[in-house]
């Protein structure tokens, strides 16, 4: 059996069942092979709205919707917002998280690392 590790504040990989999860909910996102954003609820936001003018005029420090996009990533079991993305309008959803599954479950086997609270860690320092 293979544990659950802990990849970002709400994002987990379930090695057992090769899925992401929600840390909060538990709720199954995707295929850990996938992106786990394909299995978020997305919601696209004009900048405009999260950042307000800063002075009056031209040039307001709040950023150009004509420029850029925020893409949030909610999970779809509680809402919880896993992620956030700041891109030039038409620029795709970025794959930002890749893991070798093989790769992790062969070093767990081998007893080179361990998962010890959902974190990794060198199986010596495990034992101690």
């Amino acid at each position: 059996m293979y544990p659950t590790i802990r990849f970002t504040e709400y994002l987990d990989l379930d090695l057992e069942t090769e899925l992401w999860t929600c840390h909060d909910c538990g709720h199954r996102l995707t295929a850990a092979r996938a992106s786990y954003k394909t299995g978020c609820l997305v919601a696209e936001r004009d900048p405009r709205e999260v950042h307000a003018p800063v002075i009056d005029g031209e040039y307001t420090f709040a950023p150009d919707s004509n420029w850029i996009r925020i893409v949030e990533f909610y999970c779809p079991g509680c809402g919880r917002q896993i992620e956030t993305e700041y891109l030039p309008p038409g620029h795709p959803i970025t794959h930002d998280i890749d893991v070798d599954i093989d790769a992790l479950k062969a070093r767990i086997d081998a007893a080179e690392i361990a998962v010890i609270d959902g974190k990794i860690c060198r199986a010596t320092e495990a034992a101690q």
